[in-house]
């Protein structure tokens, strides 16, 4: 018999089992600009210029180019804001971040033998926040079609009654236990209370109209911790090499919630609902990248770059609850609270994000400005969870889905006396092949910079704007929210000459 209150034991269960999602794999796939406020002023494009420590992101070669020992630090804010249309309902919600954007150094030795032709070599080491997690979102709006049983209906239709029926949310995989919290808080039911039934309907009344919150809240970080090594070649040919490790943490809470005004159809109809969930996932990651650039004349400079795919190693971490208010026929409403107090670690398992090539040139006039161009190729369709066996379904559909991609980036500095100006420009395509999920990025930037000499200071603004549509469940309820998203990001470097 059903318990209108479940309070099961506060703890963890282990499981083997979890609905890895594309969203996921493109949270650790996709970078903000980030780094230094130079490198962002610039939108980025460094791959042939080198001598800025972000620049080494790009294309390794680049502490090779500095003339000096020098050391930076940023300190970047970030605002973001989510624009929501959901049928009709317009909604907005911001969110502000202040943090350690970049801290690193660069060491160069130069050769002294005037019979030697490799004429320096340097050593760096650049701590970069490469994307920042945190983010809000709140999408509104009536619902004249779907409700979200038919998320619950989705995951327990197929699942015979007596796995769940008979077995605590703890020994349960991912799908049995979305059908479990379904069932305990009566929002869906077995069409034959049997154990070998796998047919379930729902107590949600049909054809009324549904008014639905979700509310999507995540903080934490993926941070890059390079090590990098670099030579010149009669100061004509620069060549490095960076060793990458990477570090994740990231926390998503969202809350979704539910009213309908239907009549009562049968002896419960649930009326509202609200449906939350927690996920944790952190880990470390590996790649490396290696680059060259080509000084072809005083003037005009060439790079090239690759970086590998990123080997992830990650673990989650996942909570829910579920409560539903049902209307009797026939007696008061009765509050249905499924809280497992259960917190879900899954086993660990590893993300390969796509690789990248990025092609640069550069053209400096003097020493009062330069203007810069990189083109980088990200084949977003390679991403890939593992062990294979267990993701088949889910590379597949990343496999078909996801698309290879441009990104653009233009750049250009001018020099008056000791004030530098700066500006930028980004495009990114769409990691989709449908540009309808997931709109393409265009991004604008400016900053300026003083050199007091051995100390200068930099400043910066970055803009940038995407569209996407945003689903509140994976499946049954796929009914997606129209995304405006803006960011605003100012950031503050200073700079030594050691």
């Amino acid at each position: 018999m059903k318990k209108y209150l479940f309070l099961l034991f506060a703890g963890f269960t282990f499981s083997t089992a979890q609905s890895q999602e594309i969203t996921d794999a493109l949270r650790y796939a996709q970078n903000n600009l980030n780094g230094t406020a130079r490198f962002q002023a610039m939108s980025g494009a460094f791959g042939a210029l080198g001598g800025d420590l972000s620049s080494l992101n790009i294309n390794p070669a680049g502490s090779a180019v500095f003339s000096n020992n020098q050391a930076a630090f940023t300190i970047s804010s970030l605002n973001t804001k989510n624009n929501s249309n959901y049928f009709g309902t317009k909604t907005s919600e911001k969110d502000n971040s202040f943090d350690l954007n970049q801290a690193g150094g660069v060491f160069v030795f130069k050769n002294n033998n005037p019979n030697s032709n490799w004429k320096k070599f340097s050593l760096a080491l650049n701590y970069e926040n490469t994307n920042n997690f945190n983010n809000s979102f709140f999408s509104a709006g009536t619902n004249p079609n779907n409700s979200v049983d038919n998320y619950f209906l989705s995951y327990a239709n197929g699942i015979p009654f007596g796995d769940f029926e008979n077995t605590s949310y703890s020994r349960l995989d991912f799908a049995a236990q979305q059908a479990y919290l379904g069932y305990q808080a009566f929002v869906i039911n077995p069409v034959s209370p049997t154990d070998d039934n796998t047919l379930y309907n729902s107590n949600v009344p049909a054809g009324g109209n549904y008014y639905q919150e979700n509310e999507i809240t995540s903080q934490g970080y993926n941070g890059k911790l390079s090590f990098n090594a670099a030579t010149s070649y009669k100061d004509k040919l620069y060549i490095g090499i960076n060793l990458n490790s990477h570090f994740t943490d990231f926390r998503q809470f969202s809350s979704f919630y539910e009213d309908n005004d239907a009549p009562l159809t049968n002896e419960y109809t649930v009326s509202r609902l609200r449906f939350e969930n927690e996920l944790y996932t952190y880990g470390t990651g590996f790649s490396f990248q290696l680059g060259a650039i080509a000084k072809v004349t005083n003037e005009l400079r060439l790079g090239l770059a690759y970086e590998s795919s990123t080997w992830y190693n990650l673990n989650d971490e996942f909570t829910q609850y579920l409560s539903a208010v049902s209307s009797k026929t026939n007696g008061p409403d009765t509050n249905d609270v499924v809280n497992p107090q259960i917190t879900n670690v899954y086993a660990p398992y590893k993300l390969q994000t796509p690789s990248k090539l990025t092609g640069s040139l550069a053209y400096v006039f003097g020493k009062s400005g330069l203007i810069s161009v990189d083109y980088a190729i990200k084949d977003y369709s390679n991403t890939q969870f593992k062990p294979k066996n267990e993701f088949t379904g889910t590379n597949a559909y990343m496999s078909n889905v996801l698309d290879n991609t441009g990104e653009l980036r233009i750049g250009a500095e001018y020099k008056i006396e000791k004030l530098s100006l700066r500006a930028g420009y980004r495009y990114e395509q769409s990691p989709y092949k449908n540009t309808a999920t997931m709109g393409d990025l265009n991004g604008y930037s400016a900053g300026l910079g003083y050199n007091f000499g051995s100390t200068k200071l930099d400043l910066s603004y970055a803009y940038a704007k995407r569209d996407s549509q945003q689903a509140f469940f994976s499946q049954g309820l796929t009914d997606s929210a129209k995304i405006n998203s803006i960011n605003n990001n100012v950031a503050l470097t200073l700079l030594f000459e050691l």
